[in-house]
């Protein structure tokens, strides 16, 4: 586990300790409250990957995909076996590294079962910052 308290304008940190950490292929699991910058660790970990387009929630589309392997879902307005049943699932399976917001534990728990590398960045609010707290799980 590795804890590291920023401020938004010093988030490279955080870009930078996931660059180093994560496999190739990885599922990070995004949690926080409603606005406690989980976009935002996405938007900045795609500028550091040289991707340009602009990175937005994708919170109605279920899932935006960028360039150089960034996924990037919103599952809050969705249930797991409708996640399953859309063939989403099977997005997993694509290189490079999928941010997952508002996944819950039981899915957590079944992409550990069939073998992903599964992270969790946890984001709080602390003094003006923001506390990211990064797993492997």
């Amino acid at each position: 586990m590795k804890e590291i308290i920023a401020s938004l304008d010093k988030i490279e940190k955080v870009v930078d300790h996931l660059i180093e950490l994560l496999p190739q292929n990885a599922i990070v699991f995004l949690t926080g409250n409603l606005a406690a910058g989980k976009t935002t660790l996405t938007a900045n970990i795609a500028k550091a990957k040289g991707i340009s387009s602009e990175v937005t929630s994708p919170t109605f589309s279920l899932q935006q995909c960028y360039d150089k392997s960034l996924y990037h879902y919103d599952l809050y307005r969705i249930e797991n076996s409708e996640f399953m049943e859309l063939g989403l699932f099977e997005e997993f399976d694509k290189s490079g590294w999928h941010m997952v917001e508002w996944g819950d534990e039981a899915l957590k728990s079944f992409l550990l079962n069939v073998g992903y590398d599964v992270y969790t960045v946890t984001i709080t609010p602390f003094e003006e910052r923001r506390k990211y707290i990064i797993e492997k799980n």
